[in-house]
C-alpha cells in the first residue's frame, strides 16, 4: 500500500489522482476530517482507506508491514501563522514520528520541504546538503521546514530511500480550499470574474518595480510527476529542489491568466499586507541541476502552458484533478 498524508489538500489530492491514473488504488489517505471544503478533492478518488491524521501514527506503527511507500505531503502551510507550537507539532514532531517508523520498518518515503527555507536567498537556492544548515527562513512555517530538514541530515539511521522536496510556488487545480494561501492565478481568475480586473501586491523594495517581483512558479502536474519518478526509480536519497528552474514575474502570472480567458489585462496594485511585508520573498529560483543529475529528464510546463491548462481545463470548468 501507498500512504499519502495531506490527502485532502492541494498537492496530496493531485498526487492520489495521478496514482489512480497509473492504476494504483491501494492507497491510505491521511488528513483531517473536519474540513468539508476539502472533501471534494478526494471524494471521487480510489483509495483503500481514509485515516484521520490524529490516528495515523498509531495506525502506521501497527500496519507498517503492509506499507510499500510513504508520501508525507501533509503540513501546516499558512505562512502567516505565528504559533511556533502548532508548527512544532504538525510540521516537525509529526514528521519525525513518520521518519522514525519508516526507518525502523524500512519503508521508503518522500516528504514535503519548502522553498520558504531559503528566506531572502542570501545563500542562493542550491539544494546542497552542506549549505542547508545555514539557511535563514523568514517565518515560523519556514523555520519548521528548515528544522526538519536539518534534523534529517543529522540522522545516521534512515529509511532505505528518502527524499525531501523543497516545493517552490506550486499552482494548479485542487487549491480551492486554500483561501488567502491559494496561488495568484486562482485569485486572479476569481477577481476577473467578479470585478474584471486584478490587484497585485505593490512592491515595497526599491530594487523591484510593481508587479516585477520574481518567483519560481511550478505547475502541480510537474510536482506529482517528480513524486512518482522518485517512487518508481528511488535514486540517490537527499533533499531536492522542486521548482520550474525559471523565475517569472507576478505581472506575467496575472497577464497570462487574462490571456487564457481571452481578456485584455487590467491590473492595478495594492499595498502588501503588513503582516507579511517584512517577510516577503522578492525573488526565488530553484537550481534544478541536482534532480536532473539523478535522472529526471521530463520537461516541465512553461508558465504559459501551465496557466493555460489550469484556467481552461480546471478553473473555467470547475473541476478537480
Amino acid at each position: 500500500m501507498i500512504v499519502v498524508t495531506g490527502a485532502a489538500g492541494f498537492i496530496g489530492s493531485c498526487l492520489i489522482g495521478e496514482l489512480n491514473r497509473k492504476g494504483l488504488q491501494e492507497i491510505i489517505a491521511v488528513d483531517e476530517e473536519e474540513r468539508s471544503d476539502k472533501k471534494v478533492n478526494y471524494s471521487t478518488k480510489k483509495i483503500h482507506q481514509f485515516i484521520n491524521r490524529n490516528n495515523f501514527i498509531e495506525w502506521l506503527e501497527t500496519n507498517a508491514a503492509s506499507v510499500d511507500f510513504v508520501f508525507h505531503i501533509g503540513a501546516r502551510t499558512d505562512t502567516t501563522e505565528k504559533s511556533v507550537a502548532i508548527f512544532n507539532e504538525l510540521n516537525l514532531n509529526y514528521s519525525k514520528s513518520i521518519w522514525n517508523i519508516c526507518t525502523l520498518h524500512e519503508i521508503p518515503m518522500v516528504y514535503a520541504s519548502s522553498a520558504a527555507t531559503y528566506g531572502l536567498g542570501e545563500n542562493g537556492y542550491q539544494d546542497n546538503h552542506d549549505t542547508i544548515p545555514s539557511l535563514k527562513p523568514l517565518n515560523p512555517y519556514g523555520d519548521s521546514k528548515q528544522a526538519f530538514d536539518c534534523w534529517v541530515l543529522e540522522q545516521t539511521k534512515c529509511p532505505p530511500f528518502w527524499a525531501g522536496l523543497k516545493f517552490f510556488n506550486v499552482y494548479g487545480p485542487n487549491e480551492n480550499h486554500k483561501g488567502r494561501m491559494a496561488s495568484v492565478i486562482f485569485h486572479t481568475f476569481h477577481q476577473i470574474k467578479q470585478k474584471g480586473e486584478m490587484r497585485l501586491f505593490r512592491s515595497h523594495n526599491p530594487n523591484y518595480k510593481n508587479g516585477e517581483q520574481l518567483r519560481d512558479f511550478v505547475y502541480v502536474k510537474d510536482v506529482i510527476n517528480v513524486c512518482c519518478f522518485l517512487m518508481y526509480e528511488m535514486p540517490k536519497s537527499g533533499i531536492y529542489n522542486l521548482g520550474s528552474g525559471k523565475a517569472r514575474t507576478f505581472m506575467d502570472l496575472a497577464s497570462l491568466t487574462f490571456t487564457s480567458l481571452g481578456i485584455s489585462p487590467k491590473i492595478d496594485f495594492v499595498d502588501t499586507p503588513e503582516d507579511i511585508r517584512s517577510t516577503y520573498q522578492y525573488f526565488t529560483e530553484a537550481d534544478m541541476s541536482k534532480l536532473h543529475g539523478v535522472g529526471y529528464s521530463s520537461p516541465f510546463h512553461t508558465l504559459e502552458e501551465g496557466i493555460s491548462d489550469y484556467v481552461k481545463n480546471y478553473l473555467i470548468k470547475e473541476v478537480i484533478f
